[in-house]
C-alpha cells in the first residue's frame, strides 16, 4: 500500500476535518462535565448513549442488522481499542490534566500510526510526508509545553503515560480496520462498536468508581458528547483513517488538539500563550505538506 503516490480526495479531507472538529470541541465539554460527574461513569454514559443513538438512527433508516463474520474484526478492534480502552484511559487522565493536554497527547497517533502502517500494512511513506510528520510532532511538542508542567505533582507522570497508551490503542484500531476491512459500512457497525466499549467501561467504572455517577449539571454535556460528538466523530475518524494515507490522517488528527486547546482556553480559562500559536502553526503546516505530498 503506497503512501507517496496515493491521491488525497477532498471528500475524505472534509470527513477528517468534521471529525476533528467534533473531537476537539468534545474535550473541554467533557472536562467541564467532570465538575458533576466521575470520569469513568461519564465514559460509560458516552458509550451507552452513542450505542443507543446510532442504533436508533439505523433503525429509522432500516439499516440496523447484526454484523457478519467479516465485520467482527473491525467491530472488536474499534470497540475494544479505539472506544473502550481509549475512553477509559483518557477519562481517567482528565481528572488530573487540563483538557488541552488531553487533546494533544491522546490525538498524537502519528508516532504510532505511521510505524504501524509501514510494518503491518507495508505502506511506503514519501520523504515529503515524513517532513509533514516531523512538523506535526514538533507542533505537538510545543503545544504540550513539558517545561510548564510540575512533574512532581502526584499522578502527573501516570496521566501522561495513560494518554500515550490511548494514542497507541487508537492507532491499533485504525491499522486493524485497514488491514481487515469490514464488508459493511462502518456507520452500520457503530452501535455494536459502542456496545462492545460499554462492556469494557461499565465493569471498570463499577470497580474503580463504586460510588461515582453523573449529576444533573453534567447531563447536557453527556447528551452532546454521547449522541453527537462520539458517534458522528468516531465514524468520521474511522473513515478518514481507512481512506487517507497514514501520514495525512494522523497529521490531520493533530488539528483536534489545536481546537481542543483553543476551546479549553475560551471556555474553561486554561492558559494560552505563544506556544499555542507556534504549535498550531507547525501542525497546520504539517497538514498542508502532507496533503500536497
Amino acid at each position: 500500500m503506497a503512501d507517496g503516490g496515493q491521491a488525497v480526495r477532498l471528500r475524505d479531507l472534509r470527513i477528517l476535518l468534521f471529525g476533528v472538529f467534533l473531537f476537539g470541541a468534545g474535550w473541554p465539554v467533557t472536562k467541564d462535565a467532570l465538575q458533576d460527574a466521575t470520569p469513568l461513569w461519564f465514559a460509560v454514559s458516552r458509550a451507552g448513549l452513542a450505542a443507543l443513538g446510532a442504533a436508533a438512527l439505523l433503525l429509522a433508516l432500516r439499516r440496523l442488522s447484526w454484523p457478519g463474520r467479516r465485520d467482527w474484526p473491525a467491530v472488536l478492534a474499534v470497540g475494544l481499542f479505539q472506544l473502550g480502552g481509549f475512553f477509559a484511559l483518557t477519562h481517567l487522565a482528565l481528572a488530573v490534566l487540563p483538557s488541552g493536554r488531553i487533546a494533544v497527547l491522546s490525538n498524537v497517533t502519528i508516532y504510532w500510526l505511521v510505524p504501524l502502517s509501514v510494518v503491518v500494512l507495508g505502506e511506503k511513506v514519501s520523504r515529503t510526508r515524513w517532513v509533514a510528520a516531523g512538523l506535526a510532532l514538533a507542533g505537538a511538542a510545543v503545544l504540550l509545553g513539558p517545561w510548564a508542567m510540575d512533574w512532581s505533582q502526584p499522578g502527573i507522570l501516570t496521566a501522561n503515560a495513560l494518554l500515550v497508551t490511548a494514542a497507541l490503542l487508537w492507532s491499533i484500531a485504525i491499522t486493524a480496520t485497514r488491514r481487515l476491512a469490514p464488508a459493511r459500512p462502518m456507520m452500520e457497525l457503530l452501535p455494536f462498536c459502542f456496545a462492545t466499549a460499554l462492556l469494557v467501561l461499565a465493569p471498570l467504572a463499577l470497580l474503580r468508581e463504586p460510588s461515582g455517577g453523573i449529576g444533573l449539571y453534567a447531563l447536557p454535556h453527556a447528551a452532546f458528547v454521547g449522541l453527537v460528538a462520539a458517534p458522528v466523530g468516531t465514524w468520521c475518524v474511522i473513515e478518514a483513517g481507512r481512506r487517507l494515507p497514514s501520514t495525512v490522517a494522523s497529521v490531520g488528527f493533530m488539528l483536534g488538539p489545536v481546537l481542543g486547546v483553543a476551546t479549553g482556553a475560551l471556555w474553561l480559562g486554561e492558559a494560552v500563550g505563544w506556544d499555542v500559536w507556534l504549535g498550531g502553526a507547525l501542525i497546520a503546516a504539517g497538514v498542508v505538506v502532507a496533503v500536497r505530498g
